[in-house]
């Protein structure tokens, strides 16, 4: 008992030393955003929405704060989990921070737009002068680092999977505020990255490619800590069909559907066959699974081809099949890393191997 009780009153410490770093992390990162918002704006009144707008500044601090707040994080705390890893487990490890950190920045910088249209409507003909802009942008500054600290503390699979979904949401909500043809739903989500607000679409797409992608990265990195070396040539095949499927899903907001409609076609189509497979090769890597993460990921498989094979009998329009395929998408992944987070060991396991194929 005497040792439960120690291990207890140290993780109690532990956490109390974490979520009191996390307060002054969001402290800091309101002094910063304030200071900064200050300094942008100063001058005359600038108003809340239109031309001249403090949110596009807003927005434009706050990302960078928030990937300044998870580099900041991740070099306190995880500094030196690469060093006894091969080359090949550092750099994949390296290049998935990377990957987060433009995804902090970008989820932050679209939210805070996003929660500028819509208090727009509410706010018409609001002004506000370079102070009280200042602590606006504090305020978005502190609401978008105190996360990305947090999970440069600890970052866990199912936190990227949630800023996954997090930042697909708020990308195309924004998209569709701000959409130029609001007979977009006719036809396809495609059509949103159409047009003068195209660049929100479009960007969603492609840090969510990159996310996808270091999902993929992180599944890999529990699978060897649950299964060890010798199922690294596996594993990568795993990580692969993650990467190619995020890289697929980029390449569709980098196509434009005006400009090259056959080519963001195949990408699309090959973004779904994409993870359809990744999802197949994940389960099935995981010897220890229950049986119902593999009858779940059956299941997307199967309503995955009902739906196509709806649409393509016109039951109903291309957007509703991809707002199907999408949420079950997100539903499956959500399932995925919660049994990988109950599966897998928190504890740092570096390779013995120089390669991961052999």
């Amino acid at each position: 008992m005497e040792g439960m009780d120690g291990h207890g009153g140290q993780a109690r410490e532990q956490a109390l030393r974490e979520l009191g770093r996390g307060l002054w992390a969001t402290i800091i990162c309101f002094v910063i955003g304030a200071a900064a918002g200050t300094a942008v704006l100063w001058g005359a009144a600038r108003p809340f929405a239109g031309d001249g707008s403090v949110i596009i500044p807003a927005a434009a601090i706050a990302g960078i704060i928030a990937a300044g707040a998870f580099v900041t994080s991740t070099l306190m705390h995880r500094r030196g989990e690469t060093g006894p890893m091969p080359p090949w487990q550092a750099v994949v490890s390296d290049l998935s921070s990377v990957a987060l950190t433009l995804a902090f920045a970008a989820v932050t910088g679209l939210g805070v737009l996003l929660a500028g249209e819509v208090l727009a409507a509410g706010l018409h003909g609001l002004e506000l002068p370079p102070l009280g802009g200042g602590v606006l942008v504090g305020v978005a500054s502190a609401v978008g680092g105190r996360p990305a600290f947090r999970a440069g503390i600890r970052l866990r699979t199912r936190d990227i999977a949630g800023l996954l979904s997090g930042f697909l949401v708020i990308g195309t909500l924004f998209a569709m505020i701000t959409a130029t043809d609001p007979g977009w739903w006719e036809r396809n989500f495609s059509q949103l990255g159409i047009g003068a607000g195209a660049w929100a679409f479009n960007g969603t797409l492609i840090i969510a490619g990159l996310l996808v992608a270091t999902v993929g990265s992180y599944l890999g990195r529990d699978l060897h800590r649950m299964l060890g070396d010798d199922a690294l040539p596996r594993i990568a095949g795993v990580v692969a069909a993650w990467a190619a499927s995020g890289a697929a899903l980029a390449a569709v907001g980098l196509l434009p559907i005006d400009t090259l409609r056959p080519v963001h076609t195949i990408a699309a189509i090959a973004a779904v066959v994409l993870l359809v497979l990744a999802a197949v090769l994940t389960a099935s890597a995981m010897p220890e699974a229950p049986g119902l993460l593999r009858a779940v990921t059956v299941g997307l498989v199967v309503l995955v081809a009902v739906s196509a094979a709806l649409a393509m009998a016109r039951v109903y329009s291309v957007t509703v099949l991809e707002s199907i395929v999408t949420g079950l998408a997100l539903l499956w992944l959500s399932t995925l890393v919660q049994v990988v987070g109950v599966l897998a060991p928190d504890a740092s396991r570096p390779s013995a191997r120089r390669s991961p194929l052999r």
